[in-house]
């Protein structure tokens, strides 16, 4: 897993990447507490948050977040 930050509200998630469609992204609780688009949802159901979604689609582009082969345990 790779780690990405939000350069909107700066939290910090854990990211892999299995396909150029299919992103797995594990928040910890401390990141749900402080992410801005997340808070103003005030508790909803959302599907994610669009600033982090953007930066993890920048960090592919710039290769910090490549796709996982699957190959082993992810850690």
């Amino acid at each position: 897993m790779d780690s990405v930050t939000c350069q909107t509200c700066g939290i910090r998630v854990q990211v892999v990447k299995f396909s150029p469609a299919h992103t797995s992204v594990q928040w910890s609780a401390a990141a749900a507490r402080h992410c801005t688009e997340l808070a103003d949802n005030g508790g909803g159901p959302v599907r994610g948050c669009t600033a982090l979604r953007a930066c993890i689609e920048n960090a592919v582009t710039a290769g910090a977040v490549g796709l996982s082969t699957r190959d082993r345990d992810l850690l």
